[in-house]
């Protein structure tokens, strides 16, 4: 992949509104106000953000492949993550400018990444760049070379390009000597059609391709910002003409209401946290109640899990996905060893294991993705058919564990897990759901610092269009990453569109509101 980054990965879906940076903003001692304005999405744009999942799925399954090859990435681990991540459908935007005189740009504000980069001048085969502002180093008197090669790749695209020095300008603020990315490469539709030129990272600089400095670590380290933290309001009222604020320095109180709930960050790279259980109408799946890791993602749009849970969420909330024949008939076959094995108080992590279907006693964690029987029909080996079967079978194990936990009849269980392999999400992680039925769907909710932060339906399901012909979309969407680093969720603007979001650097932690 060139030079890995631990850019966060997860492929987003449809969006109601997308929205940009305003170039207004105002320096007030040390604190740095980016305001935010939006643009509706058109419904006909609609039609690329399934092609460019259609791409984003074939690069998946090169991924996988590229896994299984390597099974001992070490620290490395992160370099499969960031070849999912996808900004088709990202929603928001801010403008800057590099060099002197400055040449402006607009840039998602992403904190599940942490490198600056923009079209370069010198990108002549991407029809891409032909599209957007290019920077050119000619018309800088503060450019400065470097010449170090850098690329990183994304679910639906990728870029590639050299490192570059130069002033950028956020809002009144000039960072001087800021080493950026210019690229020169930007294969595929997600550049062509995006609303955004390029990337300004805010994660770590551990996660940074060819370690280069981030931005915001520049402004703290020239005395350019207060405080060292920033914070999110994201609006996420259609009809309202403000789109949000960025904050860096500081906080605004107008927009939370209220305490934060912090909690540490787990391990620094993304702003990657524990989290507790999580519940569907106040009932908990039982995924996480030995806890799982989460990050908050200000550039991904919905919010990702593992495909177990998002499963249970589409059949609570009516979503329809692509059945799985696979999942079917894994319980069909299995299903009773399963729920013996339980009621026995087997590990649950090793039961797959033990009916033969997992090759790991423990350790696997749900693969990536479910193919179908059809797929393995002509692979014989006892080997390719337990790894076929290992990740229906342990989604079959969470989901009669859930049932379990609730007391239901042998007879419930299994209509519950026929009816839950209907509703697995679709490859590209699109779920529809009947716009009608919002005031029936349950509230989602998850813990994070011992606090219970709830999702109605109204928060998590994205309206597009209006009357007769409006669509609604789930906004949860599957995300499998296997151990050591999965499982994850990743609380995308769906969940920090619902609470306000402070990125605390100073003392490594994350905080969390409810949103005004």
């Amino acid at each position: 992949m060139g030079v890995h980054s631990g850019t966060v990965a997860v492929c987003s879906l449809f969006v109601s509104v997308l929205l940009f940076f305003s170039a207004s903003s105002e320096n007030n001692d040390g604190i740095l106000r980016v305001g935010l304005k939006k643009l509706k999405l058109d419904p006909n744009n609609l039609l690329a953000t399934r092609f460019g999942s259609k791409q984003e799925k074939a690069f998946r399954s090169s991924l996988n492949e590229f896994r299984s090859n390597n099974n001992n990435l070490g620290d490395d681990g992160d370099a499969d993550i960031v070849a999912l991540k996808n900004y088709l459908d990202a929603q928001y935007y801010g403008e800057i400018a590099i060099g002197t005189p400055p040449q402006k740009f607009t840039v998602i504000f992403d904190t599940g990444s942490s490198n600056l980069w923009v079209p370069s001048g010198k990108c002549y085969f991407s029809l891409s760049c032909y599209f957007h502002a290019k920077y050119k180093s000619s018309r800088s008197s503060t450019y400065k070379k470097s010449g170090k090669r850098a690329a990183i790749h994304y679910g639906s695209g990728a870029i590639s390009g050299f490192f570059s020095y130069d002033a950028v300008t956020v809002g009144d603020l000039v960072v001087k000597d800021q080493e950026f990315i210019e690229a020169t490469s930007e294969p595929g539709l997600t550049f062509l059609v995006a609303k955004f030129d390029g990337l300004l990272g805010l994660g770590f600089q551990e996660i940074s391709v060819g370690n280069a400095t981030p931005v915001w670590y520049n402004m703290l380290k020239q005395g350019l910002i207060k405080k060292p933290l920033f914070s999110f309001w994201l609006n996420r009222d259609p009809k309202s003409e403000e789109g949000g604020e960025l904050v860096f320095g500081g906080v605004d109180p107008k927009h939370f209401k209220g305490e934060h709930t912090y909690v540490p960050v787990k391990q620094r790279g993304y702003w990657q946290f524990d989290m507790g259980e999580v519940l569907i109408a106040g009932k908990p799946t039982g995924y996480c109640g030995r806890g799982c890791s989460a990050i908050a993602d200000s550039g991904t749009s919905l919010l990702a899990g593992p495909t177990a849970v998002i499963a249970m969420i589409n059949k609570a909330i009516g979503a329809s996905g692509v059945a799985s024949q696979q999942c079917k008939t894994v319980f069909n076959q299995y299903g009773q060893t399963i729920l013996d094995l339980l009621l026995a108080n087997v590990q649950p992590k090793k039961i797959c294991s033990q009916i033969g279907l997992c090759t790991f006693d423990g350790t696997h964690g749900v693969s990536m993705g479910i193919k179908s029987v059809v797929d393995k029909e002509n692979t014989k080996s006892s080997s390719g058919l337990r790894d076929a079967g290992c990740a229906p079978c342990e989604m079959a194990v969470v989901w009669i564990q859930s049932q379990l936990m609730q007391n239901m009849t042998q007879k419930r269980i299994v209509n519950y897990v026929n009816d839950i392999c209907e509703r697995m999400p679709s490859p590209n992680g699109e779920s529809a759901v009947d716009c009608s039925q919002l005031s029936k769907m349950p509230t989602v909710s998850f813990t994070i610092g011992g606090k219970i932060f709830d999702l109605a339906p109204e928060e998590y399901v994205l309206k597009i269009g209006e009357g007769p012909v409006a669509q609604c979309i789930s906004g949860f969407t599957a995300l499998d990453l296997p151990p050591p680093r999965g499982p994850l969720w990743i609380l995308g603007d769906v969940f920090m569109g619902r609470y306000h979001t402070v990125f605390d650097f100073g003392n490594e932690q994350v905080g969390f509101a409810e949103a005004a």
